[in-house]
């Protein structure tokens, strides 16, 4: 979620009263901003998608809400130190969080372990330990509508009783100790992004946000339904309740609900299976193989038994109906199964997510396609009209009026302050490319950005750093597949035609990488090895002065995002085709009148539909050359060996060039480049020079680059998580956005009823 105090401000339209009122007091505002420590509560692209989901469901007037674990440790903080990175804990309560407050009174218990007991009235779960969720919400307040919803996010508590109910022989003190125990599900974020760990502690966390939000919206449901209070009609349920599966994190939450009306509310199998499928809807985030969660049964037997039996009995009447439509076909059976029986059987999540939802999308357009005729292709054959896609957008609320107010006012003089709500005006600048008054404002505009940053930079670095130099920035988790390492090499040819010929023309160029690596994760902690080496060698090479310098980002966050994407003239995004689903930085670049270098990958292709290819800087291998390529065999040496400046760079990493202390530092990294580089860096190394040169050329000719920049924001319409959120509501979750405004508390009671009045005749 990052901060929230400017946020709050900006869509309750205070900002300007508060910046008065705090300056009259003889402070700072944006020092008092710089104090709020970012909630991290998510690790990368996923956790900040549906941050902007929230802010775009209340903006458009839905009554929706957010879901999670209320995390005592959040993302690590990363430091660097002696060019490694070291993981800090995430301490961000220390001080108290002043925008959440504790809801004791809708307190909740969840169940793990004990046994299933077969009764004549059907199937209890019994002897279980329980683990209490205690909510705390937090306000997330629409743009300008006086609207405000809810995300509630759940700590785990012991109850009072905690290991001293049963057997305890009376050793008081060891079990009051032992609530820790219980209280641990909620202590600390896992920090893998597009990586599974299959630790039982992990599943603990989710199970319990599953099913404390699941009673919680049953409760609200029956507490919302007349009639008669000891028996409720569910019949209405999917009509009332859409829930959105993000990624398959919450797939528990199919089984938990079937259990809730199989066991508890005592609804037939049928009703309660045709009830639940309408219910969720899941989205789909990630291709890679190692990301797909796939749960021991073995884990799942001893931590929730009832559970595995209802997914052992969904996977049944599922395996039924595929042998009823493909009957023989035995490979069709073990591919859609549920359970993987190859060595230690599995239980698939995404495939119980598939199975158990009405609708499945992927995040982009390319990755929709992607896992229809591929990942899932299977399922998407027996029902094609359950697959769609849903472009992922950015809430351009945060991502522009807050980060950038400058550029935000530039645009509302020329086409008005609209577009906030409505991105898709900013089309409405295509008529000004040519405007001359514009160009120079826009750039002046990024230029003062820039400086501001270079002077956060030198501050927080001690480096110096030339605002008029390119800054070329790279900012994402740490990742094979997002190639750093090919930007990277890059840096180091670069670096080796200044050397080779001094004196020739250079565009200046600021080169910043940054990003957390999972702390697990060896590769990509040698990758941000290599980069700081690199970085060392670069900034202390008189020869190169100040025409290239290279900076690694510590500590990559939300409120450091805020600064740097405005500051930003070349944005990266080059993820090998086929494996980024979607990219949401991508967009917050765009929007902030960076240009992209980037390959056909996740929403970039989009992103070159709206603004024209030729408006940004595509190259590479698409999707169909790197299937190619997997099929014929990729062959790291082939480059190695008929492309001289490649050879050049990795000789240097090899030799020691860049570790002269340690020859051997980088092998781990050399020897998966030529041996078992499945993201094929080498391949794209020399269509990305090519590239990286037609940047050079046009960041010579300022007002060209700047026409380049106006006609990619005004092709940012489509990037919104309005747009995106639209789509949710009106094709999956039956809902219709209003732009009503809610008449403020202080208007008289007749004001209201007037918009009621309005409502009911919509």
């Amino acid at each position: 979620m990052g901060r929230t105090l400017q946020n709050t401000m900006i869509n309750l339209g205070l900002q300007n009263a508060c910046d008065e009122a705090i300056y009259q007091l003889g402070l700072d505002m944006e020092e008092l901003e710089e104090m709020e420590e970012d909630a991290g509560l998510g690790n990368g692209g996923l956790g900040r998608l549906a941050a902007c989901f929230l802010d775009s469901m209340a903006t458009l007037g839905l009554a929706a809400y957010g879901y999670g674990i209320r995390y005592e440790y959040g993302i690590f903080n990363q430091k660097i130190r002696d060019g490694w990175q070291v993981e800090e804990a995430d301490d961000w309560l220390r001080h108290g969080n002043p925008w959440e407050k504790a809801r004791p009174e809708y307190m909740l218990p969840v169940h793990f372990y004990g046994r299933v007991e077969e009764t004549r009235d059907g199937s209890k779960w019994v002897d279980t330990q329980v683990v209490l969720a205690m909510p705390y919400d937090t306000p997330i307040p629409g743009y300008m509508n006086n609207t405000v919803n809810t995300m509630r996010l759940w700590s785990a508590k012991a109850p009072n009783d905690f290991n001293l109910r049963d057997f305890n022989v009376g050793d008081y003190i060891e079990a009051v100790l032992d609530r820790n125990l219980a209280e641990n599900i909620s202590r600390v974020l896992y920090p893998n992004d597009n990586f599974f760990e299959g630790k039982e502690l992990r599943l603990k966390q989710e199970y319990f946000v599953v099913a404390a939000t699941l009673q919680d919206v049953i409760r609200r449901f029956k507490t919302t339904k007349k009639g008669d209070p000891r028996r409720t009609s569910f019949e209405s349920f999917p009509d009332k309740v859409a829930i959105q599966l993000n990624d398959t994190h919450p797939a528990m939450a199919i089984p938990e609900l079937m259990r809730i009306f199989v066991d508890i509310e005592k609804l037939d199998w049928d009703t309660a299976w045709d009830l639940t499928c309408r219910t969720f809807a899941y989205t789909n985030h990630t291709v890679l193989p190692e990301a797909l969660e796939r749960w021991p049964v073995e884990l799942l037997e001893t931590l929730l038994p009832r559970h595995l039996q209802i997914i052992y009995q969904i996977n049944q009447v599922h395996m039924d109906r595929i042998a009823a439509l493909y009957p023989k076909d035995m490979d069709k059976l073990r591919r859609m199964s549920l359970i993987e029986e190859d060595g230690c059987k599995r239980v698939n999540m995404a495939h119980l997510c598939i199975v158990g939802s009405h609708a499945v999308n992927g995040v982009a357009e390319i990755h929709s396609n992607i896992i229809k005729t591929d990942v899932f292709r299977h399922f998407s054959e027996m029902e094609p009209d359950k697959f769609q896609n849903k472009t992922n957008g950015i809430t351009p609320r945060r991502w522009l009026l807050l980060c950038n107010p400058g550029l935000a006012e530039l645009i509302a003089e020329v086409i008005g302050e609209d577009y906030v709500k409505d991105l898709s005006q900013l089309q409405k600048l295509n008529d000004y490319v040519d405007d001359a008054a514009l160009i120079r404002d826009i750039s002046r505009v990024k230029q003062d950005n820039k400086v501001k940053f270079a002077q956060y930079l030198e501050k927080e670095y001690r480096v110096k750093i030339n605002p008029s130099s390119m800054f070329d920035v790279h900012v994402k988790r740490i990742h094979e597949y997002k190639r750093q390492l090919l930007n990277c090499l890059h840096i180091i040819t670069m670096y080796n035609r200044i050397r080779m010929n001094p004196t020739a023309p250079f565009v200046p160029r600021t080169v910043i990488i940054g990003g957390k690596a999972a702390p697990g994760y060896h590769m990509a902690k040698m990758i941000i090895r290599l980069i700081t080496a690199v970085a060392e060698v670069v900034n202390n090479d008189p020869v190169v002065g100040n025409k290239l310098k290279v900076i690694f980002l510590e500590n990559y966050r939300v409120s450091l995002a805020e600064k740097v994407i405005p500051a930003t003239d070349l944005s990266q995004q080059i993820s090998t085709a086929g494996t980024e689903a979607s990219g949401t930085g991508n967009m917050k670049f765009m929007l902030n009148g960076a240009l992209t270098i980037g390959t056909m990958d996740g929403a970039n292709v989009e992103m070159a539909e709206e603004a024209g290819e030729e408006n940004l800087f595509i190259f590479g291998m698409r999707v169909e050359d790197v299937a190619a390529m997997d099929q014929k065999g990729y062959d790291a040496m082939s480059y190695y060996k008929k492309i001289p400046e490649l050879k050049h760079v990795m000789d240097q990493i090899t030799s020691g060039f860049f570790s002269p202390k340690n020859p051997e530092l980088f092998k781990d990294v050399t020897d998966m480049l030529f041996k078992n580089d499945r993201f094929k860096v080498f391949a794209d190394f020399e269509d990305y020079m090519r590239s990286q040169e037609q940047v050079s050329k046009l960041y010579q000719n300022p007002k060209a680059w700047t026409k380049m920049v106006i006609r990619n924001i005004a092709a940012t319409g489509k990037f919104s998580s309005d747009r995106t959120i639209t789509e949710y509501a009106t094709e999956v979750w039956g809902v219709e956005p209003t732009d009503l405004k809610i008449p403020p508390p202080n208007e008289p009671r007749e004001a209201i009823k007037e918009t009621a009045r309005a409502l009911k005749k919509m």
